[in-house]
């Protein structure tokens, strides 16, 4: 039977069965429906689909040349397509002497899956975690001894230059000051501290009381061996058993491994932070998101 009997079979059925009162129609902004059905529309074309995926798998850059060798198109061709792209901001463009090299859009490896999970109504809270944490990680909470390698671990993500807009790590002092007390962690592999994640308040006022902002940080050496996902969460659960009911972070754009991790720990994301700060005397965009707690 064709796909579409199947549905317009099942939806007979499903009707006759069990009819259910609808919900109510949720409806985009205007705007922001504009800017989506831009983007979408930029996308609707093959060859510019697999040259944004080129420049999107070479981070660092590549010439409208070599983009040219690797669709098997025409150089005119290729350029046309490549200027749509940078008009809609999926791409950015820069002259290297006689060469035209194309480099990926960071926000939009945020903003353009955000806008497809806002069209698709996506954004209610994610279910938290996945429990497959790894079984040689072990999560405790903070101790006096773990601060050297907290530290460390911090001045390992600055070097980085995609965890923080510090470009120095902050003291014993001033840190043990701003997180809660209650919800700071350490992972551990065979005794060793490999990584570390820690919740602040965001305002003193008393109906803010339950917002916690959170970073999470992981050993030169560890990463993508599950610490980060050991830690969040432990860090989730100790949140809603605590009654903190959101917890929010800051991600530049560029950190697409964290912001992916933080997806999988039922954070969302909210927007684009554009030009939110400076490092290094350049401009950076940050993703908000955020985890509001199943309890409350």
């Amino acid at each position: 039977m064709p796909l579409d009997e199947c549905n317009h079979l099942f939806e007979s059925i499903y009707t006759e069965v069990m009819p259910v009162a609808l919900p109510q129609a949720q409806v985009l902004p205007t705007a922001e429906a504009a800017t989506y059905a831009d983007w979408f529309a930029c996308l609707a074309e093959p060859v510019r689909v697999r040259l944004l995926h080129a420049v999107a798998t070479t981070p660092r850059g590549i010439t409208v040349g070599a983009l040219t060798e690797i669709l098997g198109t025409s150089q005119s061709t290729t350029s046309h397509h490549v200027r749509k792209l940078a008009d809609v901001g999926f791409v950015r463009l820069h002259k290297e002497g006689t060469a035209t090299f194309v480099t990926v859009n960071q926000a939009c490896c945020a903003g353009l899956p955000h806008a497809a999970d806002a069209v698709m109504g996506l954004l209610a809270p994610r279910p938290c975690c996945p429990d497959d944490v790894p079984a040689d990680v072990a999560v405790r909470g903070l101790e006096p001894r773990d601060w050297p390698a907290v530290r460390r671990i911090y001045a390992e993500g600055v070097a980085t230059g995609l965890a923080t807009f510090d470009t120095t790590v902050p003291s014993r002092t001033s840190l043990d000051a701003t997180w809660l007390t209650d919800h700071r962690w350490v992972a551990e592999i065979d005794g060793e501290v490999v990584g570390w994640t820690a919740a602040s308040p965001v305002s003193t006022r008393d109906c803010y009381s339950g917002v916690a902002e959170t970073s999470v940080y992981v050993a030169d050496g560890y990463r993508g061996r599950g610490v980060g996902k050991a830690l969040l969460y432990k860090q989730v659960k100790a949140a809603d058993a605590d009654g903190l009911w959101t917890l929010q972070t800051s991600i530049l754009t560029e950190n697409r491994a964290s912001i992916a991790l933080h997806h999988a720990a039922g954070y969302r994301t909210v927007g684009i932070r554009e030009r939110i700060a400076q490092r290094d005397g350049t401009w950076h965009d940050t993703i908000l998101l955020e985890r509001r707690s199943p309890v409350r």
